[in-house]
């Protein structure tokens, strides 16, 4: 009940329906921000490891062996990989992070642990140095 010295007052009832309203609109905006964020973050594989290239680009060749345990390239590379009798070229563009060998070679090339660890190269412009 509004008060007659203050006309414009909202009782306790008129309060707490308010109160739960705008509860509502702030649980709704921080599902919609914090889902935005979400897919503004989701990285794809082509993110995380480069993509597949075509052998013709390659700067280099790795022949991938039985006893192959890492390989060396450097961020942006095109590199032809020759693996259990298979061949693929890939553009190493992807997040500068250690990886399997065997997330981006074809069925069956790799059939034992190759750690591809990639470095730095003059495309990423000395970014912390």
């Amino acid at each position: 009940m509004q008060g007659a010295d203050n006309p414009g007052a909202l009782d306790a009832s008129q309060l707490y329906e308010l109160e739960n309203d705008m509860k509502k609109v702030l649980a709704v905006a921080a599902l919609a921000l914090s889902a935005t964020s979400l897919s503004a973050a989701a990285l794809t594989f082509g993110d995380l490891y480069g993509e597949p290239a075509e052998a013709a680009l390659a700067d280099r060749t790795i022949v991938v062996t039985p006893g192959t345990k890492y390989v060396n390239v450097k961020h942006g590379e095109v590199v032809k990989i020759v693996a259990g009798g298979k061949e693929f070229a890939w553009d190493f563009d992807g997040i500068e992070q250690p990886f399997e060998l065997a997330k981006i070679a074809p069925q069956g090339a790799i059939d034992h642990n190759v750690r591809v660890y990639i470095e730095r190269s003059e495309m990423d412009g000395g970014l912390g140095d």
